[in-house]
C-alpha cells in the first residue's frame, strides 16, 4: 500500500506528460505512472531514427491487430509508444492540427466548448513556431515546432507540379488555409525530436510535488462506491496500490485506456462476463468506435540521382548518424516528410479527403529500402475522413495480455474509392511538366484498371498509426466521457487522451491529441481549485 498524491495520472505519452506538467505547476502533488522505461537512446532523439523506434521492442507495446477482413485478413502492426514521451517519442514528428472543420464536427458531437475556435487558443498555447506567432501560430509554447526548410531539390519540383496540376500551394497548412500544398510542420528542435516529454516533463523533473514511476503497468482502477480512489499496479517489485484525493486521470492512449477500464469492470458487462469480470458500471461504448487511417504508397522511378534512396545504404547511414551526432544537422536531422498536401478529389466535399505527402526517396515505413536502393521518390495517399470502426475487447482477464484490436479497415467501398482518386491526382502531378526530368517507370501501384487499383489498395493499405475514439466524448449518455473528459457514471475518473476524441481529425492526431490535453488540463486545474473552494 502507497500513500496518496492529489492526482494519480496514468500513461507518460503525448497526453499524459501534458496533463502532468499542468497540473504540477499548481503545486499539485502528482504521481505518474508509465509501462516503459525513461530512454535515451539515439533513435528518440535523432528524427530520421523514427522509423527504427517505433519497431523497437524496447520502446513499443508490440500491438497488431486480428485478421482484417477487408484488408484480405492481413494483420495490421499497432505501434504504440512504450516509453516516456509515449507514441510522440517515436512516431514521425508530423505536426497536423486538422480542418476547423473538424472541430465543427466535436463541437456537434461534445459540446460548443471543442469548436475551432474554441480549440485554436491551445495550439497556440503548445507551440513555438519556427516561423514566429501570429493570429493562427504560438510563439512561446512548450512544443517547438518547424516549418521545414526543404533538403532535397525535389520537394521544390514537387510543387511547382503541384500548381501545374492545378492545386493551390499553402505557406502554412496550420495555419488559415490548410487546403492545398506546403511545408508539412515537424516536431523537430535544433535537429532533435521535440516530443511531449522533451516538452512538458523535462522542466518540472525537478519539481518536488512531481514523482514519476516507470516500469508500472496499471492494471485496475479502484473503486469505492462509484468514485475512483486510486490506482493497482503491477511492476517488477510486484504488485502495489496508490490512492488519489482528487482525480485518477487515465492518459493511456486510445488502446489501453479502454483495456484498463473493461479491467476494472466498466463496459460491456456482456463483454466482461465472459471474462469473469464483475461489473461496476455497465458502459457498452466503451472500446467501440475505434478509428484509424490508413494509406497507400505512390511510388516512381527518378532517372537523375537526385533522390535521397542512397541514404538508406549501411555506410551512408553510419556517416549520417555521425554528422548527427556532430551537429545536429544533415539528413539525420529531418524526418524526410517536408511536403503535404490536402486535397478534394471530388466536387461537393466541404473539406480535404485525402493527404499527399511527398519524400524524395523509396522506402518502407520500418525505414527499410521499399525496393533496393534505386533512386525513386514517393507519395503517401492518405484517406482523410474513414467512416469505418473498429473495437478494442479484452483477450484474457490477465490485465497483462495484449487486447484484441480489430479496427475493419475500408470497410466501406467508397473508401476505396476515394483513395482511387487520390492515386489518380498524384499520377496527375508527377505527369506535369516540372517533373519531366525525374519521371521514371511508376513502381506501385503500376496498374491502371480499376479492379487492378482496388486490389493493391486492398493488399497495400496500411495503418497510419493514428488511434483514436475508443472512449469518446459526447453530450449523450452512451459516450463514455462528458465534453470535460469525466466518465459518465464514476466520479473522481477522468480521461485526457486520444481515446475521447469524437471523430478523427483531418490528417495526423498527435497534435490535436495535445491540444486535446492542454484543454483539459485547465478544466481539470478549474475543477480542483473550486473544490477547494467549496
Amino acid at each position: 500500500m502507497d500513500r496518496a498524491f492529489d492526482y494519480v495520472v496514468v500513461g507518460a505519452g503525448s497526453a499524459g506528460c501534458v496533463v502532468t506538467n499542468r497540473l504540477a505547476t499548481t503545486g499539485a502533488d502528482i504521481l505518474l505512472l508509465e509501462a516503459g522505461k525513461d530512454a535515451s537512446s539515439i533513435l528518440l532523439k535523432m528524427p530520421a531514427g523514427f522509423a527504427y523506434a517505433s519497431k523497437n521492442p524496447s520502446f513499443d507495446w508490440g500491438l497488431s491487430s486480428e485478421s482484417e477482413p477487408y484488408l484480405g485478413g492481413r494483420t495490421m502492426p499497432c505501434p504504440r509508444g512504450k516509453v516516456v514521451g509515449g507514441s510522440s517519442a517515436v512516431n514521425a514528428m508530423a505536426f497536423v492540427r486538422g480542418h476547423p472543420l473538424d472541430f465543427a464536427d466535436w463541437a456537434q458531437q461534445a459540446g460548443s466548448e471543442w469548436s475551432y475556435v474554441n480549440c485554436l487558443p491551445y495550439f497556440k498555447k503548445l507551440e513555438t513556431f519556427s516561423r514566429g506567432a501570429d493570429a493562427f501560430r504560438g510563439g512561446s509554447g512548450p512544443l517547438k515546432i518547424k516549418a521545414p526548410e526543404y533538403s532535397n531539390p525535389l520537394y521544390g519540383y514537387f510543387l511547382k507540379a503541384c500548381q501545374q496540376a492545378g492545386y493551390d500551394l499553402s505557406p502554412d497548412t496550420n495555419g488559415a488555409t490548410m487546403t492545398g500544398f506546403g511545408p508539412m510542420d515537424q516536431c523537430i528542435d535544433k535537429g532533435r525530436r521535440s516530443s511531449s516529454s522533451t516538452a512538458y516533463l523535462d522542466p518540472i523533473r525537478g519539481f518536488s510535488n512531481f514523482s514519476l514511476r516507470t516500469g508500472v503497468q496499471a492494471t485496475r482502477i479502484l473503486l469505492e462506491n462509484g468514485r475512483a480512489t486510486g490506482v493497482e499496479y503491477r511492476s517488477i517489485q510486484g504488485t502495489g496500490i496508490v490512492f488519489a484525493q482528487r482525480e485518477v486521470i487515465l492518459c493511456a492512449g486510445a488502446v489501453h485506456s479502454p483495456t484498463l477500464l473493461m479491467l476494472s469492470g466498466i463496459g460491456d458487462s456482456d463483454h466482461l462476463s465472459r471474462f469473469g469480470i464483475r461489473t461496476e458500471l455497465n458502459r457498452p461504448s466503451v472500446g467501440k468506435h475505434l478509428q484509424d487511417h490508413v494509406d497507400v504508397t505512390v511510388r516512381q522511378l527518378c532517372p537523375l540521382p537526385i533522390t535521397e534512396s542512397k541514404a538508406l545504404r549501411a555506410d551512408q547511414r553510419l556517416l549520417i548518424g555521425m554528422e548527427w551526432l556532430l551537429f545536429k544537422k544533415g539528413r539525420g536531422a529531418t524526418n524526410h516528410f517536408e511536403v503535404g498536401g490536402y486535397i478534394e478529389t471530388r466536387h461537393g466535399l466541404d473539406r480535404p479527403n485525402i493527404q499527399l505527402c511527398f519524400m524524395p526517396l523509396l522506402v518502407s515505413y520500418d525505414g527499410a529500402p521499399a525496393l533496393g536502393h534505386r533512386h525513386g521518390y514517393q507519395i503517401s495517399v492518405m484517406l482523410l475522413q474513414p467512416t469505418s470502426r473498429g473495437t478494442v475487447e479484452l483477450a484474457s482477464s490477465d490485465p497483462l495480455a495484449a487486447p484484441k484490436l480489430t479496427f475493419n479497415y475500408l470497410t466501406n467501398k467508397d473508401e476505396v474509392s476515394q483513395l482511387s482518386e487520390g492515386i489518380q491526382a498524384v499520377r496527375s502531378i508527377l505527369s506535369q511538366p516540372a517533373m519531366e526530368k525525374f519521371r521514371g517507370v511508376e513502381l506501385a501501384p503500376g496498374v491502371s484498371s480499376n479492379g487492378a487499383v482496388e486490389k493493391f489498395i486492398r493488399e497495400t493499405a496500411k495503418s497510419t498509426h493514428h488511434v483514436c475514439g475508443t472512449c469518446r466524448m459526447g453530450l449523450n449518455d452512451d459516450a463514455v466521457v462528458d465534453w470535460q473528459g469525466r466518465v459518465r457514471g464514476i466520479r473522481s475518473l477522468r480521461i485526457a487522451d486520444s481515446s475521447i476524441i469524437p471523430k478523427i481529425t483531418s490528417g495526423n492526431i498527435n497534435a490535436p491529441t495535445v491540444m486535446l490535453a492542454e484543454k483539459i488540463s485547465d478544466m481539470i486545474v478549474h475543477d480542483g481549485s473550486q473544490s477547494l473552494t467549496n
